[in-house]
């Protein structure tokens, strides 16, 4: 996908992605094909244990966003940045899911590549991954959609940009893992960085880090490192972090594709070494060891105490009480 198209006025016509609904789409994600392909995962199979070949990458608010950030791929096109009007029950959207994943994987039946013991594997996802496009907790029915992946036995992740803390508050049960995405290190580059449309948004993400801290979860927070933009404030960034007490931080670095390029430089992508170096400074403030990184994504994890090497069989069984 290049980002030029408009998802919201049919999610269908967009390269690569299937609709699952009227405001939910599919879309194989390039490790999911790499895994089917070449047997190699993404780093969050490295980090976090899943297999990419049985990942559902997708998302139940494909067309809805209350931020525009320079660094995202997408075409933000958005119409509106509440929830939708008309939304689809959980049960059609993850059945929708589903059935749009393994059309779009019915094609490497043909490939050479490909085994056949994998691909069978892949028409079964083990993990879900709530994000793909839009800002999945504008989902009225979320937590409902959450709970029925579980009850399939699906782990599930969701990534959230942190502007929507009564939603995260009221996710019963939670999901496996939650990531949430901290970008800016203050007010003042977050509103250059993110646009976000209401002067509490700044507020309301830190009032969701506050939350992330007494969640029962495997909490995630990432920053996506734009060279120029908001790099060099560790010490703000670790304050922040420290609020929410994750067992992982993310160190990642922003990647020059999609509708970004009409936005950024080549210029804006930090170097390797440069998120290695702004890693160890912030892991020396946060008091959490660097545990592994992936050169090929840009990115360095940071760890609280012993790292697990796989995912539960089965999600937690915890909820946000």
């Amino acid at each position: 996908m290049d980002g030029s198209e408009n998802l919201g006025e049919d999610i269908v016509t967009v390269p690569g992605y299937m609709s699952a609904g009227r405001h939910s789409a599919v879309k194989v994600c390039h490790w999911t094909a790499n895994s089917l392909t070449e047997g190699r995962g993404c780093y969050k199979a490295r980090f976090y244990g899943i297999e990419s070949h049985r990942c559902l990458q997708m998302s139940p608010a494909a067309d809805s966003c209350n931020l525009h950030c320079r660094f995202c791929w997408r075409d933000q096109s958005w119409e509106y940045d509440d929830s939708p009007p008309d939304f689809d029950e959980p049960e059609l959207v993850l059945t929708r899911s589903l059935e749009a994943q393994r059309r779009l994987i019915s094609g490497y039946g043909g490939d050479p590549r490909v085994d056949a013991q994998r691909l069978e594997e892949a028409h079964d996802p083990r993990h879900v991954a709530i994000s793909l496009t839009g800002e999945p907790t504008l989902y009225p029915k979320l937590a409902e959609y959450i709970s029925l992946c579980h009850q399939r036995g699906m782990t599930t992740f969701l990534v959230t940009n942190g502007t929507h803390p009564d939603a995260v508050r009221a996710l019963n049960p939670l999901p496996t893992q939650l990531y949430v995405s901290v970008t800016a290190p203050n007010r003042e580059v977050f509103f250059r960085l993110t646009h976000p449309p209401g002067e509490d948004a700044w507020d309301r993400l830190q009032e969701t880090l506050g939350i992330v801290a007494g969640l029962n979860t495997r909490r995630v927070l990432r920053h996506t490192l734009v060279k120029g933009w908001n790099m060099g404030w560790e010490e703000q960034y670790a304050r922040l972090d420290a609020s929410a007490r994750p067992d992982f931080i993310e160190v990642k670095g922003y990647a020059f594709m999609g509708r970004s390029r009409h936005r950024l430089t080549r210029d804006s992508v930090p170097t390797m070494d440069e998120i290695r170096r702004f890693a160890e400074r912030l892991s020396r403030l946060v008091g959490l060891p660097i545990v592994d990184e992936s050169p090929e994504a840009s990115v360095v994890l940071l760890a609280r105490g012993e790292r697990p090497r796989y995912l539960p069989t089965a999600p937690r069984s915890g909820s946000n009480d």
